[in-house]
C-alpha cells in the first residue's frame, strides 16, 4: 500500500479525534462571537472552568477530562511506534530539554504578554480567564495537570506526530511548518484573532525547533511552563494585578 494512501486517512482520523476537531469548533465559536450583539472585546473565554458545584464531583470531572484528552496522544504514539521514528520524548538529554524548554518559554511568553495587551487594546480578542476553579485544595494541582495535558496533547500531536507524517508524505518544509502553525492557531481562535496570531507564531517556532533537533520534550517543557504560569498565576494572584490588561 502506498504511504499516502495509508497516511492521509490516518492523519484525518487522529486530528478528527483531537485538535482538528477543536479547530472546527473554535472556528464556529468565533463566528458566533462575531455575530453576537456584544462586541468581541466584551465577551469572555474561560479556560479550566468548574464542572460542578459539588467540589469532589468537580474534581472527578476535571481528572476525567484530563485523562481522556490524553487518549489521542497515546494513539499518535502508538501509530509512530516504528524503530526509525523518534520524537525525542526520552530522558537521555535532561539538561538540553529543560534548558531549551525554559528558553523557549521565555522567548514565547514575554512577547506574548505584549500581544495580549495589543489584542485587548484593539478589541480583537475576548477577555481570557485562564482559570475559574473554586478555592479548594485540589485547584492548583489540577491546573498543573491541565497545563501538562495541554502540552503533551499539542506538542505530540500538532508537532511531533503531524510534522513527522507530513514529511513522510513528501510535503515541502514550508508547508509542513505552515500546516502545524495554522492548526495551532485555529484551535485557539475561539479566544479571538490575537490568540490565533500568537499561537500560530508559536507554532512556527516550535515546528522549526522540532525539525532541527528531532526532540519534542523541550516543547512539552516550554508549553507546560507557559500554561502553569498562566493558570496558577491567574488563580493565585490578586485580580487587581490583571486590570492593566
Amino acid at each position: 500500500m502506498r504511504a499516502d494512501t495509508r497516511l492521509r486517512p490516518e492523519i484525518l482520523i487522529v486530528l478528527g479525534l483531537s485538535l482538528g476537531q477543536s479547530a472546527i469548533y473554535s472556528m464556529v465559536t468565533i463566528v458566533a462571537r462575531l455575530t453576537a450583539s456584544q462586541p468581541l472585546s466584551q465577551q469572555t473565554a474561560t479556560l479550566n472552568a468548574s464542572q460542578s458545584a459539588r467540589p469532589y464531583l468537580d474534581l472527578t470531572y476535571q481528572l476525567l477530562g484530563i485523562f481522556f484528552s490524553l487518549v489521542p496522544v497515546a494513539l499518535a504514539l502508538y501509530l509512530l511506534r516504528s524503530p526509525r521514528t523518534s520524537l525525542g520524548l526520552d530522558f537521555r538529554r535532561p539538561w538540553f530539554d529543560v534548558g531549551w524548554g525554559v528558553a523557549l518559554a521565555a522567548a514565547i511568553g514575554l512577547p506574548g504578554l505584549g500581544l495580549v495587551w495589543a489584542a485587548s487594546y484593539l478589541g480583537i480578542n475576548a477577555n481570557i480567564v485562564p482559570a475559574a476553579l473554586p478555592s479548594v485544595w485540589w485547584a492548583v494541582p489540577v491546573l498543573i495537570l491541565s497545563a501538562l495535558q495541554n502540552a503533551l496533547l499539542e506538542e505530540i500531536v500538532v508537532v511531533g506526530y503531524l510534522v513527522t507524517r507530513l514529511r513522510e508524505l513528501g510535503w515541502k518544509l514550508g508547508w509542513v511548518v505552515a500546516a502545524s502553525a495554522v492548526l495551532r492557531g485555529s484551535y485557539h481562535l475561539y479566544q479571538g484573532f490575537g490568540a490565533f496570531v500568537g499561537n500560530a507564531v508559536m507554532g512556527v517556532v516550535f515546528a522549526l525547533f522540532f525539525i532541527r533537533t528531532k526532540r519534542v520534550l523541550p516543547l512539552v517543557v516550554a508549553h507546560t511552563l507557559l500554561d502553569v504560569v498562566a493558570f496558577v498565576g491567574y488563580a493565585l494572584l490578586p485580580r487587581a494585578w490583571f486590570s492593566w490588561l
